[in-house]
């Protein structure tokens, strides 16, 4: 079906709404607080959405959904509901240490556990992740939708990607993100219910899709299978969840950036409760249209633009297609202006120049996101050399992931673990899943993780038996945020959680 006059005019309105919106939130910001993190401002429904907008992007609707169509199904849910209660957990017990002692970054949190050294180490790894799989995935898999919807270039759609996002994250930061977040969030969630509503109709209503489907829809896999057995449900799984909802700047910014811990609290755990629907309106679809177009479609990636292209009525589907590509511009604000954050706040500002001024920090995030955007420009096409776009996120982040959460974790319980125990492990963790890799490449991935993570862990133990520090470490109170906890946010958490298992009990 092809696109008409309709749906080209609501593309353009959307995207214009979504950028004018922006630039006029964001047109006071004067310095690095206000700049990076929208003057620890934030409520909680602007959290929520915005870590669910910057969350989700075309990597989802085009490679989860994807993987929904291929051999995964209903198992690539996992990453979602496990990541609900993984949000919990950041909400109730990471989150309230964080703004206690004040932090910009999470690279700076380590300095307040650790020293220099692992904060300067995990800024680095941060900064080339970002650039070559985060910032790199979102562009590729953005172009690739463009490229199937209106026939772009590929080059030419990633440009166009990071020229747009780049533009507004540039002039206002943190605060343009989260009001780009809010309006593209919540398009993509409404247009996602749509398609899996109408995607429904054509399949012959929900009892039919789920008897025609069944075996699709499964998050039990096999031990054997090679990219989400049911082993990895039990630690592999965990530790990608934790790194990137409890570790990761990109997106814990905006939680950093919260009025107040309640409101922080219960901007998490509005994320958590909409990603217990995610599945719902991302992998359903993908499986539809396996049913629906499975002759049609030679690259799973391609399943998602392909069933709102054929199913949707004119106008809504330039409306959906707006949402998706804000998305991408959404989640790439957000990885941007993150990672401005960290060179800015962990490598300029404590390396180079410890006594610039809030307005000298302003420039440095404005020129290092300018430049970011060009690396990231740069090198996206290297995700079209991996199978499918969501496989290679997930799978590059294991080189870092598994020593930053050994580091983050061990160093949280065990209080007298030295820097240098921080530090050996964060380097070994790069070889020792990069020889899993190379050695055991029938294991699944998330099993590598696993065991990384059981080797740094050892590494971690070790040495801080033969060099323990001689007083544990203290976090002081160095914000002057309200820490008094919601109530709400506990007991809607554990709503959640009960949700999410009773989801795993049902399509075991």
């Amino acid at each position: 079906m092809e696109l008409t006059l309709l749906d080209g005019v609501a593309f353009v309105a959307f995207i214009a709404v979504v950028i004018g919106v922006s630039l006029y939130a964001s047109r006071k910001e004067e310095n690095s607080e206000d700049y990076f993190l929208a003057g620890r401002g934030l409520s909680w429904w602007l959290i929520g959405f915005s870590l669910i907008a910057s969350n989700i992007s075309t990597e989802h609707f085009v490679g989860m959904a994807g993987a929904g169509f291929g051999q995964a199904g209903l198992a690539i849910a996992s990453y979602e509901w496990i990541a609900a209660i993984t949000l919990v957990v950041v909400a109730l017990f990471l989150l309230p240490l964080f703004l206690r002692v004040g932090i910009y970054t999470m690279p700076e949190f380590l300095e307040h556990r650790y020293g220099a050294g692992p904060r300067a180490l995990m800024a680095i790894y941060m900064l080339v992740a970002y650039v070559g799989v985060a910032i790199a995935a979102v562009l590729y898999s953005g172009a690739i939708g463009l490229q199937a919807i209106f026939g772009f270039n590929l080059q030419a759609g990633i440009w166009l990607i990071g020229i747009m996002a780049g533009a507004y994250t540039i002039y206002g930061g943190l605060k343009a993100v989260v009001w780009s977040d809010l309006l593209q969030g919540g398009a993509l969630l409404l247009g996602g219910a749509t398609v899996t509503i109408i995607g429904l109709s054509r399949v012959g209503g929900l009892g039919e899709f789920m008897a025609q489907n069944a075996h699709k829809l499964h998050v039990g896999l096999p031990a054997d299978h090679p990219d989400i057995p049911w082993t990895a449900l039990l630690l592999g799984i965990w530790i990608p969840n934790f790194f990137y909802w409890g570790f990761n700047q990109f997106i814990t910014q905006r939680t950093l950036g919260a009025k107040n811990l309640a409101q922080g609290q219960k901007g998490i755990v509005l994320a958590a409760f909409i990603k217990l629907l995610i599945p719902f309106i991302i992998v359903f679809p993908g499986i539809m249209a396996l049913q629906l177009f499975g002759d049609e479609i030679t690259d799973g990636d391609q399943a998602y633009p392909m069933l709102i292209k054929n199913i949707l009525p004119a106008g809504l589907r330039g409306i959906l297609f707006a949402a998706l590509f804000g998305a991408v511009m959404s989640s790439l604000d957000s990885m941007l202006n993150s990672a401005s954050t960290i060179f800015t706040m962990d490598l300029y500002k404590r390396h180079v120049n410890p006594r610039a001024s809030a307005h000298r920090l302003l420039k440095v995030g404005r020129i290092a996101t300018a430049v970011l955007v060009i690396v990231g420009c740069l090198v996206a096409p290297m995700p079209g050399r991996f199978e499918g776009v969501f496989e290679y996120i997930q799978k590059i982040w294991g080189f870092i992931s598994p020593g930053i959460v050994t580091v983050f974790l061990f160093g949280l319980i065990f209080r007298r673990a030295p820097a240098a125990a921080a530090m050996v492990a964060m380097i070994l963790g790069v070889p020792v899943y990069g020889l899993l890799l190379w050695l055991r490449p029938e294991i699944a991935f998330l099993n590598h993780m696993a065991i990384t993570f059981a080797v740094l862990l050892a590494v971690m133990g070790a040495i801080t038996l033969l060099k323990p520090l001689p007083v544990p470490v203290t976090f002081e109170t160095t914000s002057g945020i309200d820490l008094t906890p919601s109530r709400s946010a506990k007991w809607l958490g554990l709503a959640v959680t009960a949700v999410t298992l009773a989801l795993y009990v049902y399509f075991w």
